[in-house]
């Protein structure tokens, strides 16, 4: 039977590296975000016995796996094995081997058959051990990035942080990261509180003020999505409203509390800047032009009541969020994989982009970092050019990337949400993000590419 093994030696004991696989979120930070998996029953520890039912989404065809973790001995190894599932025969052990007292090799062992073995191994065997390969890479590099992350600000201890925006792109990766890290999340949840989350209605301007009292930190992502459709009147009203009236009704709540939280990071947009054109921009800069100009000012404007109450708040500029699961690169790979993709209109306005792995970094600098407060750009380092991110992605998925969009497409087709989504941009500087010594993952296109794409 074939056995897969990946080894990787990292900078931290094994008991810390059990210790981050055997807390909450890390299954879903172990998830590769090219794969589209769905938890359907089970817990989030590893005891054994513990069960475990995903959907996993495979082109047309949903596969469910279900799986039962077996025996474990505490700082060393755990395994869990397939119940049902579409393997024959799935055995996989974690092993924690110490190297001294500040090191471990953390080992990933699958003793695995396929279907109709070894029919089965003749026909898909190269595929899944490629699989298996992108797999294991993927997982090993985000357990040491995420415990070299957890480390720095390690001496703040555990906090009590809440998080709006929870079922979103960031949010659902932001919640994972933290608890893996040992912190406790609270969910700010529409249409009744779960375990773990607290009750609001925005649109009604309902929160449930005391539920907030003695919190560490809150993060505010909520918002609608404002690449969802064409922008008519009724639905930039919404965007609007979706951002500004929430954080203002947040922000008010958190000023009148007896038991304040310490700080504040609210999300906002490079949008801010409205259509630059080459010139690059920092957070000195002044405010745009335009519609989303206008909402990013009134969207930071809203968390003024929490400052004013001795909140520190963190305004992230946010750029385009590069995911494999959903965001502007999720939207781009369809028609880039079929050899399709390219420029938009003359491929020269500016993308500040950033990897949502290291927007996750930001945000946990913005929340433990005493200096940063005010306006913060999360983007990387070196915004491109729509034509050069074009070239990149084709590049990383070997397809040409030739086939331009003309301006007149685009503004047909898109109304002004095209025009200020796809044909502006900005070239956004992060100053005060390296002012403070954010160490980023991936400060380069490629890497992030590659990365989110297993590839």
């Amino acid at each position: 039977m074939p056995v897969h093994i990946h080894r990787t030696e990292l900078p931290f004991s094994a008991e810390e590296v059990f210790a981050w696989h055997a807390r909450p979120g890390a299954r879903e930070r172990l998830t590769p975000p090219w794969e589209r998996v769905r938890v359907l029953e089970g817990p989030a520890g590893i005891a054994p016995g513990a069960r475990t039912v995903l959907a996993l989404r495979k082109g047309p065809l949903t596969l469910r796996w279900e799986a039962r973790h077996g025996q474990k001995v505490e700082g060393r190894y755990f395994s869990d094995e397939q119940v049902r599932g579409p393997f024959a025969r799935w055995m996989h052990t974690h092993r924690f081997v110490p190297r001294g007292e500040r090191a471990s090799l953390l080992e990933d062992e699958v003793d695995y058959a396929l279907p109709l073995w070894p029919l089965g191994a003749l026909v898909g065997g190269a595929l899944v051990r490629r699989g298996l390969g992108r797999l294991f890479r993927l997982r090993h590099e985000r357990t040491g990035n995420d415990l070299a992350r957890h480390r720095r600000f390690a001496a703040h201890g555990p906090r009590k942080i809440l998080v709006s925006g929870s079922s979103g792109l960031i949010g659902t990766r932001l919640c994972a990261f933290l608890s893996s890290g040992g912190h406790t999340v609270i969910r700010l949840l529409r249409g009744g509180a779960a375990d773990n989350a607290v009750a609001w209605a925005p649109a009604a301007g309902e929160i449930d003020a005391a539920a907030l009292e003695g919190l560490d930190a809150v993060v505010h992502l909520a918002g609608e999505n404002i690449a969802a459709g064409r922008w008519s009147e009724k639905r930039k009203e919404a965007i609007r409203a979706s951002r500004v009236d929430s954080t203002a009704l947040l922000c008010r709540t958190l000023a009148g509390l007896s038991r304040k939280p310490g700080v504040l990071v609210a999300a906002s947009a490079v949008g801010y800047y409205g259509d630059r054109g080459e010139g690059a921009v920092d957070e000195d800069a002044g405010a745009g032009e335009g519609y989303l100009a206008e909402v990013c000012q009134a969207w930071e404007a809203a968390t003024d009541p929490a400052r004013q109450a001795g909140i520190r708040v963190v305004n992230l500029r946010i750029g385009v969020v590069l995911a494999a699961e959903g965001g502007a690169l999720q939207k781009m790979l369809p028609p880039f994989r079929l050899g399709l993709g390219g420029p938009l209109g003359n491929g020269r306005q500016f993308m500040s982009w950033i990897a949502l792995e290291d927007l996750i970094g930001v945000i946990q600098q913005g929340i433990f970092d005493e200096t940063l407060r005010g306006p913060v750009n999360a983007v990387a380092p070196e915004a491109v050019t729509n034509r050069d991110f074009g070239r990149m992605l084709g590049r990383v998925l070997r397809r040409p990337a030739a086939a331009p969009l003309p301006a007149g497409v685009v503004r047909l087709v898109f109304g002004e949400m095209g025009q200020a989504l796809l044909l502006e941009g900005q070239r956004v500087l992060p100053k005060r993000l390296q002012a403070a010594g954010f160490e980023y993952v991936f400060p380069g296109l490629e890497g992030a590419l590659r990365s989110e794409l297993g590839l």
